[in-house]
């Protein structure tokens, strides 16, 4: 017997993914059948087999997959293409795991009486939101690749953004990495074959070079303690993050830092006014497209002052007033959406509010990276050149003691 993957659609139109033992393909289909499961996939399960379905490791579907997921919706759609057979066509060519089977089951669920975006609701994990309503509203609209279209435009915006903001971050982060493991090399390595010869040059050692003998020797005997404490502190951001105090103490940091904070801001500016101006250019009512986008900020200052700013504008207030009282967002956002107010085109302002900010954000990465790789470098070759200059004064002093007999 022969062991497969399966995944399917039980009858109260939940997914499930496991296995069974069966002889063939076609009988472990009838199994499933039996059992009232609607079958999306099945294959045989085995090692090295790249079909097989581990749902930790699934990846969620970026905005780039999103992008190019209604791009070619919109073009199967406008070609006479039933909505069924396009989600068919979109399962079978879809390279993201999770995302296929999600168009998959949608499918299904349409063909068994719900709409497009009540089946979406069904898939939290892979559409948003922001996805759903933009679906719902085109379909009440009879809009629905028009709403695709746009979504396609904001998920295109927003993947380059976050690859900017991505950009600027990946190589600091990579160089300190090198940069820490260099030290750890040298003073667990290098300097422990230094250590006899400069106690035993007979010199009254520099502090620097006491200093670095001393780590060095806690290195040797502690560095499973330096290994646990980087380990512990890694998983206790990545808790921190799961929680409000955490939340609340990272957001403050990256408004505050003295060269990311702007960025920081003008990300949230663009992020903002782009959801914002996609949400209402498709008829969705300010409120709720208020509550949509507050819910897709990452930080959590700025997903406060949306999500509370709501409530001001449900009674009465102008947004521009209620983005202008946070003081989160640069004085341009709240004057442009005021001009935006007063001449009934909100949408189509905040849109080149969104223009503006991305192209801020660009600019902005470009000068956090100018002054990044130089201040990197010069920080590793002070800490580098520290630990050199430990090893060779003692040396200096060895010598010039010699010269003076």
């Amino acid at each position: 017997m022969a062991t497969f993957a399966y995944v399917a659609l039980d009858a109260a139109g939940k997914t499930r993914k496991g296995t069974l033992e069966a002889d063939s393909r076609d009988q472990a289909a009838s199994q499933l059948k039996r059992d009232g499961s609607t079958l999306i996939s099945l294959d045989e399960a085995g090692a090295l087999s790249k079909n097989v379905e581990i749902s930790f490791l699934q990846r969620k579907p970026k905005p780039r997959d999103l992008a190019v997921f209604c791009r070619q919706f919109v073009s199967i759609v406008s070609a006479g293409v039933p909505v069924t057979s396009a989600l068919e066509m979109l399962a079978e060519q879809t390279e993201n795991k999770l995302l296929a089977a999600a168009v998959n089951g949608c499918r299904l669920s349409i063909q068994a009486g719900a709409s497009l975006s009540e089946a979406m609701r069904d898939y939290p994990r892979v559409f948003t939101d922001l996805f759903v309503t933009m679906v719902a509203a085109g379909e009440a609209s009879g809009s629905l690749e028009t709403s695709f279209s746009r979504m396609a435009d904001h998920f295109e915006k927003d993947a380059k953004l976050k690859g900017l903001v991505k950009k600027a971050s990946i190589y600091p982060i990579v160089v300190c990495v090198v940069a820490f493991a260099v030290v750890l090399m040298l003073l667990t390595f290098v300097i422990p074959t230094f250590e006899d010869m400069l106690l035993d040059l007979g010199v009254e050692l520099p502090a620097v070079t006491k200093a670095v003998i001393a780590a060095s020797q806690f290195m040797q005997v502690y560095w499973w303690l330096v290994l646990l404490l980087i380990a512990g502190f890694v998983f206790w951001v990545r808790y921190a993050r799961t929680t409000e105090a955490g939340q609340r103490l990272f957001g403050r940091i990256g408004m505050k830092m003295p060269v990311l904070g702007k960025l920081t801001v003008k990300t949230a500016a663009a992020r903002m006014s782009r959801t914002l101006s996609t949400l209402l250019a498709a008829g969705i009512p300010l409120i709720d497209a208020m509550e949509i986008t507050g819910n897709t900020m990452s930080n959590l200052f700025f997903k406060e002052a949306l999500l509370d700013g709501k409530d001001d504008v449900a009674m009465g207030e102008p947004i521009s007033q209620t983005i202008a009282r946070c003081g989160l967002f640069p004085p341009l956002v709240h004057h442009m959406m005021g001009i935006g107010e007063e001449t009934g085109d909100l949408d189509g302002m905040l849109t080149r509010l969104a223009d503006y900010y991305d192209e801020e954000v660009e600019l902005a990465t470009q000068q956090v990276m100018a002054m990044l790789e130089p201040l990197i470098i010069v920080v590793l070759a002070l800490v580098v050149g520290t630990i050199v200059m430990a090893v060779i004064m003692p040396m200096g002093a060895m010598y010039t003691g010699l010269d003076s007999l």
